[in-house]
């Protein structure tokens, strides 16, 4: 039996956390965002979000994160922590908690070069994603 820690790969795995969030409007609709060219995973859509630093927490991460990628500003207190993604990619093991947050301060706009939509739930499987994003559409769905 292959050492949990190994990821079944033959050696160990980095685990990389990364918190993302889906932004939910007024009407519903979750907030996407298209990786940009020139990243890995380039043309897929994905919750907005990143990696957190060492010594940072999940929604400190969001906060910073949610004001560099979109110019919000987003409190703590309106993070809510709905499911995680765990899932294998080659080279490294990622974690992703999914927050939900319905209020923001400022409006939702493309700082980083990447296109934004916002999408139905229901619509969100309409949109190509990573593989580790694909599981956390049901558990919005649902939710919404």
């Amino acid at each position: 039996m292959a050492d949990e820690r190994e990821g079944g790969t033959g050696g160990p795995k980095r685990l990389l956390l990364v918190a993302a969030c889906a932004l939910v409007d007024a009407d519903g609709r979750v907030l996407i965002a298209r990786r940009p060219e020139g990243k890995p995973l380039a043309g897929l859509w994905e919750f907005p979000g990143g990696k957190v630093e060492e010594g940072e927490v999940p929604e400190a991460c969001l906060i910073r994160e949610l004001k560099e990628e979109l110019g919000i500003d987003v409190a703590k207190a309106c993070l809510a922590p709905l499911t995680f993604a765990s899932h294998d990619y080659e080279g490294f093991h990622l974690l992703m908690p999914l927050y939900v947050c319905r209020r923001w301060e400022g409006e939702v706009r493309p700082l980083e070069d990447q296109a934004l939509t916002w999408v139905p739930p229901a619509r969100l499987r309409d949109y190509p994603m990573p593989p580790a994003d694909e599981p956390l559409i049901a558990v919005l769905r649902d939710l919404l």
